[in-house]
């Protein structure tokens, strides 16, 4: 069985407390054997560290920096997972990842911002992170995220 606790904390990766719903749902759903998450914003101590379309004119958020929210988006999936798991050590492989990007109208670099996701779960997960996914782009997101993601995950 996989020790995830050791192999977060030799990658310098500390999960975070699980991100309180923001609506009227639950953070994740244990049913047979799998986990799905809600989808997670990239929540940071409780805010967004930032707001608005992704994209590559000035005032919007830097594809660079979106790709780094989608992997805290992934974080706190993790996070929301674990809750209902007890551990993630029960995880057996990601299965799909869903991710969104509220994007400007001429950006189309949505899959390279859901890499931030996809990237830390192989690098947590090795090949049991190997995953199908969507990346899609949206005109906006809840409290104007830059990027929202949620996982499926398959447990023993």
């Amino acid at each position: 069985m996989a020790d995830i606790d050791a192999r977060l904390a030799e990658l310098g990766i500390t999960l975070p407390e699980v991100v309180p719903p923001v609506a009227a749902y639950t953070p994740a759903v244990l049913d047979g054997s799998h986990v799905y998450t809600s989808g997670q914003l990239p929540m940071v101590a409780g805010a967004l560290p930032a707001t608005g379309k992704v994209g590559e004119a000035d005032g919007l958020v830097s594809p660079a920096d979106a790709k780094g929210y989608a992997r805290i988006c992934a974080l706190n999936a993790l996070a929301a997972a674990k809750s209902v798991l007890g551990s993630l050590d029960r995880v057996t492989r990601v299965v799909k990842v869903v991710g969104f990007v509220a994007s400007d109208p001429a950006f189309t670099g949505q899959p390279g911002v859901i890499n931030g996701a996809s990237e830390v779960l192989g690098e947590i997960f090795g090949d049991a992170g190997v995953h199908a996914r969507s990346a899609v782009g949206v005109a906006v997101l809840p409290l104007d995220a830059p990027v929202e993601v949620e996982l499926i995950l398959a447990i023993d």
